[in-house]
C-alpha cells in the first residue's frame, strides 16, 4: 500500500498570503502612448491569464517547498510490529468434532485452521509463520510478511500430517526454531493444543527453558472440554514463557481468545532510518520553473 505524504507540510501555510498578494499587490505599468489601440486587442483576457499562471507557479512553488513524498508501506522494511509463530496440534484428537458449536460437522482442526488464517490477515503490520506439530513438529511456512501465502499453507494442512500423539515440547521447540534468524524487538509463539504432552524427545521443561534463552514469548491457549488438555502445564508453560495462558472450550470462545491475543503490544521491526520513501519535489518544481519561463519570455514580448 503506497501512501501519499508531505515531509513539509506546513510549507502550505505560505500559499494563502502568496495568493492574495498575487491579487492585490498590482506592478504599476509605465504609461504610453500610442494612437492605435486596436492594434492591441483586448488585453484584459491576457491579463487574467498571466494572474492564473503566476498563481498555479506559486502554488507549484510551495508544493514542492513541501516536499511531497510516497512512502511504500507494502515493503517488509517499514513494517512495524513483532514475529509470531502459530504453533498448532495437529494430532489425532483434532479430528473430533462438535466443537464449533452451530457447526457441529466440522472438526477442531478445521476450525482452528479457520481462526488462524483470519488471525493472520488481521496481522497487517507483522511477520508470521506456522509450525504443526504431533508425534513430532515441522515448520508449515516460515516467517514471513507474505500473509496471504501463509493463509492458504494454513488451508492445506490437516490433522495427523505430524503422527496421531502430543508433542508439545517439540512445538514450541520448533517454534524457536522458526524465530532463530528474526531480527524482530519482539518474538511470540502461540501453542495451541487440545491434549496432553505424550511424546517427542523434547520435554516442555527443555522447550521452555529454550524460549526464555532466546527472548521469545509464549502464549497457550488449550481447546476442548476441561480436563481433556493439560491445564497445569499449559498455564505453567505461558507462565514461564512470559505469556499468558488461555483455554476455549467452543468456537466462540477461541475466536475470543484470539482477538484478544491480536491486541498485544506492537514494536518496530527494522529501525525508522530504513523507511522506504520515494521524493517528488522535482516535479511541481519543474512545473513552476517551465511557467516562470513562460511568462518571462511572455513579458519580453514573445507572445
Amino acid at each position: 500500500m503506497n501512501i501519499w505524504s508531505f515531509d513539509f507540510a506546513w510549507a502550505f501555510l505560505a500559499l494563502p498570503p502568496l495568493l492574495y498578494c498575487l491579487y492585490r499587490c498590482k506592478i504599476a505599468a509605465e504609461p504610453r502612448y500610442f494612437p492605435h489601440l486596436h492594434f492591441f486587442g483586448t488585453p484584459g483576457k491576457w491579463r487574467n491569464l498571466d494572474w492564473l499562471l503566476k498563481t498555479l507557479a506559486a502554488a507549484l512553488m510551495i508544493g514542492a517547498l513541501a516536499t511531497p513524498i510516497v512512502i511504500d508501506y507494502a515493503d517488509p522494511r517499514n513494517r512495524n510490529g513483532i514475529d509470531i509463530v502459530l504453533s498448532l496440534d495437529g494430532s489425532g484428537s483434532m479430528n473430533a468434532s462438535g466443537f464449533g458449536g452451530d457447526e457441529n460437522r466440522l472438526s477442531r482442526f478445521e476450525i482452528v485452521q479457520r481462526i488462524a488464517s483470519d488471525f493472520v490477515m488481521k496481522r497487517l503490520e507483522d511477520n508470521v509463520g506456522v509450525v504443526l506439530f504431533g508425534d513430532f513438529a515441522f515448520i508449515a511456512t516460515p516467517v514471513t510478511y507474505e500473509k496471504e501465502i501463509v493463509s492458504e499453507m494454513i488451508g492445506y494442512l490437516s490433522h495427523g500430517m505430524a503422527g496421531q500423539n502430543t508433542a508439545i515440547g517439540e512445538g514450541v521447540a520448533m517454534g524457536v526454531r522458526a524465530l532463530r534468524d528474526s531480527k524482530a524487538r519482539s518474538r511470540v509463539i502461540i501453542l495451541l493444543t487440545d491434549g496432553e504432552h505424550n511424546s517427542g524427545s523434547i520435554s516442555p521443561k527443555e522447550a521452555v527453558e529454550m524460549v526464555q534463552k532466546a527472548g521469545i514469548k509464549l502464549y497457550t491457549i488449550g481447546i476442548g472440554p476441561k480436563g481433556e488438555f493439560d491445564n497445569a502445564l499449559l498455564e505453567q508453560l505461558a507462565r514461564d514463557g512470559g505469556g499468558k495462558y488461555f483455554a476455549a472450550a467452543n468456537a466462540k470462545e477461541l475466536q475470543s481468545v484470539y482477538d484478544e491475543i491480536d491486541t498485544m503490544e506492537r514494536s518496530s521491526i527494522k529501525s525508522e532510518s530504513n523507511t522506504l520513501e520515494e521524493h517528488y519535489y522535482q516535479w511541481p518544481l519543474a512545473g513552476a520553473l517551465v511557467l516562470i519561463a513562460y511568462l518571462l519570455w511572455r513579458r519580453r514580448g514573445g507572445a
